[in-house]
């Protein structure tokens, strides 16, 4: 088209009108894709990168680690600025709080001393330690005495021994109890008189002062025999032989493909039971050393087992007792057998239509001083514990009980018959997923709590137990640290609230909690809303869910961060979404039984409520074009969310997930999914159902991925190829489980979501 043309192309009144209006058409048109247009840019790119690094080192007065000095008194050095920090003493006693000295004055002192200029704000001072006002430590390679009183500073020796600073509280943090009962395990009795060994797969004894050797045991066989490890009696009397029929152990072959150290491909066999595989069977055998028996003890009590575990001789010798888990996980028992004949009997059951949760909530303790038990059991709808007659199994009383959870037993004080907890969901008002602190003694009649704030809570305890360091935040509130006196909960004074000025001048947006009901209209589900730094209400913000529904626990961030996971998404464009559905851990049984034989529930319709829920508050949220990730259990749930729910989520990108959980690990899946392996599995897999999936999907992940099986990816490969589905596939050579997660996986990702969602046609 010629200059002149295009001239009269636009000069007729029709022309001009067409123009006109398609002028008016492409503004009407750049007015409504604005928002999303402007969003997913190299800028955007290059601020999720940065942001974590952007956030680092931006929150002050956050950390208090107490150095005591005795039993009422302690120092910490805490964070004030970048390179900045000042030292606090504390008087519990006197509830006083302040300097640990004159900050300025000392460095003066030390700048005239030296030569070296020093900074009130960033003393040097390492290994402190105080005798009444003098204060001696170290700094560069010398050490100082400072008297407070008089202002004066002195070069002293190196005091003899100094110690390092060292954090001298007991956090009790994680540590969960372990219960070593009377008697010994192993191959030499506790008097050290006798000696055991296995021939010919039975057990045999040597008296080690005369040589005098027999066999206790003829049963055992090839392929099931005895281990010459015994549990014996704290009388050396008799001890439990145990014998083992051995199964063979499926094996997995990983092939590293491009190993660093050869041109050849690698084949890495790995033993790997799978759920439905034959376990190892024991059975137990009471040893009588005198009279040279072997009695068997009764195997049908403890048939088809899951695990034993909790051997337990009572002090006299008179009995042993152990505890039984069926596979399945719907039976624990407690037998008890009779130390002289071998009878043995149910002590305690604990039965449930669809499981136990064996692996966070349980906890067995034997108080053989007065003859009791301490159980653990959700048999009232919540975990709680419970006290029964270790003689007749009779239940003595609960020791909590309420509308909460026992999460973690942290200490058991059998001489004060008291425990210190860490329960969830105890206030009401609360988040129910915010971790506080109790003691409670074994009536149940005096329950003491031990924080109080709203929010979720970290507690470390002076070395005599008598006070306690609470530090407690959420993820929109920054974190408070708190002394507190142990025999009351009552706070005795504040030491620190955190300081985020200069987190929140970098443009950093705080989470925002958010809850909506769940299926049911009424359960209410917690989550969190996560914004990027350039968030503008007037614009439209597609939205992501991070997902992991793994059973084992809950994942929604409870604490304060200047960063979280997911946070990094939301820069290039989109707001993230983060919450708990039904069928994760940490609420009622009933609440947990929902992923019960249904793992592919993965609580989308909690989900799927909740953001609704959460966009006709904010309308800014635009669920037009839903995305969702994960990894492992998340990865199989993110998958499932195009599979199940393609009319909500659009797009979906899967690491390493467990999309078959006949081909996963045989404990996390037996427990939530059940064993016999019924049709329920086949189900809900995502291998059958990939003829489903609708949207816009990426897989990954590593070829030598030792957590979840990587072939479980590839049949999804298969079954969508043969189903004409497209996906896109990242697989990574030498990678392992999370693999996803890599520099290289995440930058794939991120540039799938903008690619699939803000610039979606």
């Amino acid at each position: 088209m010629s200059r002149s043309q295009r001239f009269q192309l636009g000069s007729s009144p029709g022309h001009r009108a067409w123009l006109v209006g398609l002028g008016l058409a492409w503004l009407i048109l750049s007015c409504v894709a604005s928002p999303l247009l402007a969003q997913g840019t190299s800028a955007d790119f290059e601020r999720s990168e940065q942001l974590r690094g952007l956030t680092a080192n931006t929150v002050f007065r956050a950390r208090v680690e107490p150095q005591w000095l005795g039993d009422d008194e302690f120092w910490y050095r805490v964070a004030t600025a970048p390179s900045e920090w000042e030292f606090v003493r504390v008087n519990a006693s006197e509830a006083a709080r302040d300097l640990a000295f004159d900050h300025g004055q000392l460095a003066m002192a030390l700048t005239e001393t030296t030569g070296n200029p020093h900074a009130a704000n960033a003393l040097p001072l390492e290994s402190l330690r105080w005798n009444e006002s003098r204060l001696e430590f170290k700094a560069g390679d010398a050490w100082y005495r400072w008297d407070e009183a008089t202002k004066q500073l002195e070069v002293i020796d190196a005091p003899a021994a100094a110690p390092e600073p060292t954090d001298n509280t007991d956090s009790r943090r994680g540590r969960r109890p372990r219960y070593s009962g009377p008697g010994r395990w192993g191959a030499q009795s506790p008097d050290g008189q006798w000696e055991a060994s296995v021939r010919d797969h039975n057990v045999w004894l040597r008296r080690r002062d005369s040589g005098e050797e027999f066999a206790l045991t003829t049963d055992g066989v090839a392929g099931e025999g005895y281990s010459e490890r015994l549990i014996w009696a704290p009388d050396s009397s008799r001890a439990i032989a145990v014998k083992t029929r051995e199964v063979e152990t499926r094996r997995i072959h990983l092939i590293e493909s491009s190993p660093s150290d050869q041109l050849q491909p690698k084949l890495h066999p790995l033993d790997y039971a799978k759920p439905g595989d034959e376990l190892p069977q024991r059975t137990l055998a009471l040893l009588l050393v005198d009279s040279r028996q072997s009695l068997t003890i009764d195997p049908s009590l403890y048939a088809n087992q899951w695990s034993l575990s909790n051997y337990h001789w009572l002090p006299d010798s008179s009995r042993f007792l152990f505890e039984f888990n069926q596979r399945g996980h719907q039976v624990l028992r407690v037998i008890a057998v009779d130390g002289s004949t071998g009878e043995a009997a149910t002590l305690l059951e604990e039965a449930s239509p669809t499981f136990i949760d064996y692996a966070q909530k349980h906890f067995l303790r034997y108080v053989d001083a007065t003859n009791e038990l301490l159980w653990m059991s959700e048999r009232s709808g919540w975990n709680h514990l419970y006290r029964f007659d270790s003689r007749t199994g009779q239940l003595l009383g609960a020791i909590t009980q309420g509308d909460w959870v026992v999460k973690e037993v942290v200490e058991v004080d059998e001489q004060a018959r008291t425990m210190l907890l860490k329960v969830v969901g105890f206030y009401p008002e609360q988040d129910p997923y915010y971790e506080h602190w109790v003691r409670v003694n074994w009536e149940g009649t005096e329950l003491t709590a031990l924080t109080q704030a709203n929010g979720t809570h970290e507690v470390t305890f002076s070395p005599n137990g008598q006070w306690l360091i609470d530090r407690w935040s959420r993820v929109d509130s920054p974190p408070v640290h708190e002394l507190r006196r142990v025999e009351t909960g009552e706070r005795v004074v504040e030491l620190e609230t955190a300081d985020v000025s200069r987190l929140l001048a970098t443009g950093w947006r705080m989470p925002e909690r958010f809850v909506a009901a769940g299926r049911d209209g009424t359960t209410p589900i917690h989550g969190v809303i996560m914004r990027p730094t350039h968030f503008d209400p007037a614009q439209q913000w597609p939205v992501i869910e991070v997902i992991y529904a793994g059973p084992q626990g809950a994942f929604v961030p409870k604490a304060f961060s200047p960063f979280h996971y997911g946070q990094e998404m939301a820069e290039l464009g989109f707001v993230i979404v983060r919450m708990d559905g039904m069928g994760t851990n940490w609420r009622s049984k009933a609440f947990h039984d929902v992923c019960w034989r249904n793992l592919g529930d993965s609580g989308f319709p909690d989900r799927i409520a909740w953001m609704q829920a959460a966009q006709r508050q904010y309308d800014y949220l635009n669920l037009d074009r839903v995305g969702i990730y994960g990894g492992s259990a998340g990865g199989q749930s993110a998958l499932r969310a195009l599979l199940a729910h393609g009319d909500f989520y659009k797009v979906a990108a899967a690491d390493c997930g467990c999309h078959d959980n006949r081909m996963d690990k045989i404990w996390w899946n037996e427990l939530w999914m059940g064993w016999p392996i019924g049709p329920h599995y086949e189900d809900q897999s995502n291998v059958t159902q990939a003829h489903r999936l609708e949207g816009d999907l990426l897989l990954s992940v590593g070829e030598l991925d030792r957590n979840v099986d990587p072939a479980s990816t590839l049949q999804v490969v298969d079954a969508l190829i043969k189903a004409d589905k497209d996906f896109e596939l990242l697989f990574i050579p030498g990678g392992g489980h999370g693999a996803g997660e890599s520099p290289y996986g995440q930058r794939r990702r991120r540039e799938f979501f903008v690619e699939k969602i803000l610039r979606h046609e």
